[in-house]
């Protein structure tokens, strides 16, 4: 009887394993594709020419691939997405962890659930028929297709992630450390805000990594509001973002115009793996100063 149970935990342990790897090699897999699809056209445009060059022009007949005003419209917008999207996200997590009535919560995280199901293409519509019309006429522009735009419906984007991963390590933390506060004097409010968020940071940390994911990778519903414009990034300006500007093009793409799409989609890549390195690195940091 052992020997069978002990068997079977061996091949579920290797069973386990080979998805572990199987994972591991799709992420390598990826990252081997995109090197070797997009090096040789960095090789022939110049690294320093197409990361700093300021004009986009794929198509004229002296065509110029500078991809400055795209990194620079990415960096703005997910850091506006999330300017806006995480306080609002962790003040509603906050809200439905430790203060909502039961009833409310429920009736909130179903809303939560039915915005995280929303394809990224009906955000992109309604942005575009009523937020990109709205920022016309409010601030007076020409047109209201622009980062302003963009960044609005990346923030209502990224919600849904910052609030469910967030909303779950509020609820993990033990009930002990909120009654020891609570024992000592503190207020309910003080008692979430210097206790039970500072206990739940690392998911909270983990919650504002997948909204920066989320903002940088998405591409459809940016493009319908953002213009796809290859300008230097401006408020009000119709702007491009690294995911658009392949999307955008990749469909009738040839030759060098192709590999530049791929030189892209790497800087794109390598972009989200730097950021999420730096946070892993700064959580785990904090995890050993503690």
């Amino acid at each position: 009887m052992k020997s069978k149970k002990k068997t079977f935990e061996t091949v579920v342990h290797g069973i386990f394993l080979i998805l572990g790897l199987v994972t591991v090699g799709c992420v390598l897999l990826i990252t081997v594709y995109l090197i070797v699809s997009g090096i040789p056209a960095i090789r022939e445009i110049g690294l320093i020419k197409f990361l700093f060059g300021t004009k986009w022009a794929s198509t004229a007949a002296e065509p110029s691939y500078g991809i400055l005003p795209f990194i620079l419209t990415s960096i703005y917008g997910t850091a506006g997405a999330i300017v806006i999207g995480v306080p609002i996200g962790f003040m509603t997590a906050v809200y439905l962890a430790k203060i909502a009535p039961p009833k409310i919560k429920t009736v909130m995280e179903s809303a939560v659930s039915l915005l995280a199901g929303i394809p990224s293409v009906v955000y992109g519509l309604v942005g575009m028929l009523v937020l990109v019309p709205a920022i016309r006429n409010l601030f007076r522009v020409p047109d209201g297709s622009s980062l302003l735009a963009a960044i609005v419906v990346l923030a209502v984007m990224i919600l849904p992630s910052i609030i469910n991963v967030s909303v779950t390590a509020l609820e993990a933390v033990p009930k002990e450390y909120e009654d020891a506060s609570l024992t000592l004097g503190a207020t309910p409010l003080e008692t979430y805000f210097r206790v039970s968020v500072p206990a739940a940071k690392s998911g909270i940390a983990a919650a504002v990594v997948l909204g920066v994911g989320r903002a940088i990778g998405e591409a459809m519903a940016v493009m319908m509001v953002s213009g796809n414009v290859a300008n230097m990034p401006s408020l009000f300006q119709s702007v491009r973002f690294l995911t658009t500007a392949v999307a955008s093009e990749m469909s009738y793409s040839s030759g060098l115009q192709r590999q530049a799409l791929f030189s892209i989609a790497l800087v794109l890549y390598l972009f989200i793996m730097m950021i999420n390195a730096m946070l892993n690195f700064f959580l785990k940091r904090n995890k050993e100063g503690r």
